[in-house]
């Protein structure tokens, strides 16, 4: 029952055999997806969709892909810029007034892409269930001081990012970010993902399984520094349980509440590999990409504890760009070969036990096979 379905290029053959290799060890269900000029050229699934194993993972099969959905969130910001709507250089209160409160007058639109705002924790929400309250969420942080001078650090944004990004959004455009991305990047595309979502889809989610020896408390925490030690941070502690309930999936949470699986994750991050375009529809201009992979921050990353490098709305390494989530999930982008590789599944890892390249194994191999 762990048979590989969906297609292979041939010449991307070592993508499907390391898809078939992560399939036939531990994994529980997966997908695998590669675009290449803003088509596809693999796209693969297989296993279960349940811990138990009894229901099959299907073509579209949903997955909560965690932070992987940050990605989708920054690309509704730079389709924005790109349009003329929104300035990435204006400060943020230009579009949300009150947020120049308690001396962010001088946050821009791009520290908040680059986790540089200095608002990497919410003071406000202490449970998971007042997350679900966009309005009060997001006055709280317009209300909230920076703990830097933006612009001068970064710290990785973990939630804040989502409600940072999204308000700028839903006050350009006067929609919640799960809508504006239905309509501006999801519906032009025909990309089965979703920001937040809505209770027809329910019966298409695979629910994350915890990681071996884990159960349904397992919980995100800030990651283990290379010294050993983890940063304590402010607000809600987000368990496996809470991301896999109906709750969760009506919320707007921007910056990790996405689903999908591999082949739309892959199809919208193609578009900005690929100069704009993606299945012979075009989003943004060429130009409109470049944010993507130019560096707005180069060092230590306040929270992360590890050199990075952060552009306008993803992570760069090297002369790629990306991000991943919690548990597993991974898309990266190639400007310079227009390719994009993504991985989702729904058995997680805790990388503070345990490596977890699943999802770099599947990009190693598509940038190989050029």
């Amino acid at each position: 029952m762990n048979d590989v379905k969906g297609f292979c290029a041939p010449r991307f053959a070592a993508v499907g055999a390391a898809f078939a290799e992560l399939l036939g060890k531990d994994e529980v269900g997966a997908s695998a997806a590669v675009f290449l000029d803003g088509e596809p050229v693999v796209d693969l699934w297989g296993g279960f969709a349940d811990a138990e194993r009894s229901v099959a993972w299907e073509r579209d099969t949903l997955v909560c892909v965690n932070s992987t959905t940050k990605n989708m969130t920054a690309l509704c910001a730079l389709l924005l810029a790109d349009r003329g709507e929104l300035d990435l250089s204006a400060p943020v209160a230009a579009y949300w007034p009150g947020f120049a409160a308690a001396g962010k007058e001088g946050v821009l639109v791009r520290h908040v892409l680059s986790h540089t705002a200095g608002l990497p924790d919410l003071s406000g929400p202490t449970t998971v269930e007042e997350l679900y309250d966009w309005d009060a969420v997001t006055a709280g942080l317009a209300a909230q001081p920076p703990a830097w001078t933006p612009g001068t650090a970064a710290g990785y944004h973990a939630l804040t990012f989502g409600f940072l990004v999204g308000e700028v959004v839903r006050r350009v455009t006067g929609r919640s970010p799960g809508a504006f991305f239905a309509e501006a990047v999801a519906g032009p595309l025909g990309a089965d993902f979703h920001l937040g979502l809505a209770a027809e889809h329910d019966h298409r989610v695979s629910p994350l399984v915890p990681p071996p020896s884990r159960t349904g408390e397992y919980t995100a925490e800030a990651p283990l520094r290379p010294d050993g030690t983890r940063r304590e941070h402010s607000g809600p502690v987000i368990g496996v349980g809470d991301v896999n309930s109906a709750a969760w999936r009506r919320a707007q949470l921007p910056a990790v509440n996405g689903f999908g699986n591999a082949r739309s994750v892959a199809l919208v991050h193609a578009v900005l590999a690929n100069g704009g375009s993606a299945g012979g529809v075009r989003l943004l201009s060429p130009g409109g990409c470049e944010p993507a992979w130019r560096e707005e921050f180069r060092g230590v990353d306040r929270v992360l504890g590890t050199p990075m490098s952060w552009t306008t709305g993803f992570g760069r390494f090297g002369e790629t760009f990306g991000w991943g989530g919690w548990g597993g999930s991974l898309v990266v982008s190639d400007p310079a070969s227009r390719l994009t590789a993504a991985y989702v599944m729904n058995r997680m890892i805790d990388r503070d036990v345990q490596e977890d390249n699943r999802g770099m194994e599947i990009v190693m191999a598509a940038m190989q096979s050029l």
